[in-house]
């Protein structure tokens, strides 16, 4: 049911995006990029209002998207969405926006404030469960099988940097056997920010001096083999804080359910777990860590 606070979501879910596609789009006429196309939808419905029923999929409440499209968008959003197509045509009209809400999803983080102090961690994403893997095929050239501290698994992993706001700073998506202290991972998540970030043993890498000398340093505690070093007492709070990134991850959990295996194609996976990454960035209250001044 469409409440009054969901339709203001919905409102503010689209003025959001038809900016952001606007300005893609002036962008895109200005700097012609050969390896990207700029979909075409036929004028039937535009690139916008995809992008923003997709996004609002993750507020309504429904946990089938099929059953959200034909229940609520086909009935109760037909004054918003008046040129609507059908849920097969809609499918492939997401495949094509793909590429609108990759970037959009990494368009909301720049929003987010630079305050300094920033948090990062990894998210498994298993497609299918373990007894099921030399079954499975819609992620047969993409998954791989992955260890975290809870186990092993099959699937992907959510790399996810946020600041002490609880605000989405940058992401990425790699398969499940990648590790989190990969130069590479690191590089394209914290090239950018400036100030001290924050994780578990595991983001102990050897580029520590590289990111150093970029401007942001990689705060960690040891493993049993490493000597002790002092640490200075705001770092030492700061490290204790990091839980604030597993209260993000499990609101992308619980709430968007960015992580099932429902999905039927590689493409309408992405473009669930990105939505649910962008409609994070709409969400009011979001977890969020109060630091003394010392840590400036």
């Amino acid at each position: 049911m469409l409440t009054e606070d969901k339709a203001f979501k919905l409102i503010e879910i689209f003025v959001t995006v038809d900016d952001f596609c606007q300005q893609f789009d002036q962008w895109l006429t200005l700097h012609p990029q050969p390896v990207y196309r700029n979909p075409r939808f036929e004028g039937i419905m535009s690139i916008s209002e995809v992008l923003s029923i997709i996004v609002f999929y993750q507020y309504s409440g429904y946990k089938c998207f099929q059953y959200f499209f034909e229940d609520m968008v086909t009935n109760e959003l037909h004054s918003y969405f008046p040129r609507q197509v059908g849920y097969r045509r809609f499918l492939q009209l997401i495949t094509k926006a793909l590429p609108h809400l990759y970037v959009f999803a990494k368009w909301t983080c720049l929003g987010s404030q630079a305050t300094g102090t920033y948090f990062i961690d990894s998210k498994k994403l298993p497609v299918c469960h373990n007894r099921r893997i030399h079954n499975h095929q819609v992620f047969r050239d993409i998954a791989e099988r992955g260890r975290t501290s809870t186990g092993w698994f099959y699937g992907l992993k959510l790399h996810l940097v946020v600041n002490n706001l609880g605000q989405a700073m940058n992401f990425t998506f790699t398969s499940g056997n990648v590790s989190d202290a990969k130069a590479e991972v690191l590089y394209e998540l914290l090239h950018k920010l400036k100030g001290n970030c924050y994780g578990d043993k595991g983001y102990i890498s050897g580029i520590f001096s590289e990111l150093y000398q970029q401007g942001i340093k990689v705060v960690t505690k040891i493993r049993k083999n490493m000597k002790n070093k002092l640490m200075p007492i705001n770092e030492k709070y700061a490290l204790f804080k990091r839980g604030v990134i597993e209260s993000v991850f499990d609101i992308l959990m619980t709430v968007f359910d960015i992580e099932h295996t429902r999905h039927r194609s590689p493409q309408n996976a992405l473009a669930h777990m990105l939505s649910a990454v962008a409609a994070y960035s709409f969400m009011e209250q979001k977890p969020a860590v109060l630091l003394p001044k010392l840590l400036g």
